[in-house]
């Protein structure tokens, strides 16, 4: 691997990244990334108000990663199957960036295509409707979350 570690820092610091990570999501892991990201908003002087929405934000981002990820078995021959994730979190002149993906099974991509090409298609008012729907029916996914029903 050819990988100049200067160019790579350089380059993130281009893209005003604050923490990256990839590898595998425990509620240890999630606690201190809030942790480190609280301190940093504090370093930053934001508003009490950015602080909120920007943790609030991080907390639903962190906590799907943690409840979705799909394990998945190592190409590399080891019998430990891993639970992955990346998320890399940015901050441009007033706004943060979260951004996450995680693992999913190959037979799950064609029902979340489906799902997420459906709230893709949705106006403002058909996704609050559809939030408050999926808040009140009392179905959850086999993962806990809440579940729309199709």
């Amino acid at each position: 691997m050819d990988l100049d570690i200067y160019e790579f820092y350089d380059s993130m610091e281009k893209s005003n990244i604050l923490l990256s990570f990839k590898g595998e999501v425990t509620s240890d892991l999630l606690t201190s990334i809030l942790q480190i990201m609280e301190s940093k908003m504090e370093n930053f002087e934001e508003k009490s108000k950015t602080k909120k929405r920007v943790y609030n934000v991080l907390v639903e981002c962190l906590q799907n990663l943690y409840h979705h990820v799909d394990e998945i078995s190592p190409k590399d021959g080891h019998s430990t199957k891993t639970r992955s994730a990346i998320f890399m979190i940015g901050k441009d002149e007033e706004k943060y960036n979260i951004l996450t993906g995680n693992f999913i099974l190959t037979e799950k991509i064609q029902d979340l295509s489906k799902r997420l090409d459906a709230i893709n298609g949705m106006t403002k008012d058909e996704l609050k409707i559809m939030y408050k729907e999926i808040l009140n029916n009392d179905e959850f996914s086999e993962k806990g979350g809440g579940d729309w029903a199709w």
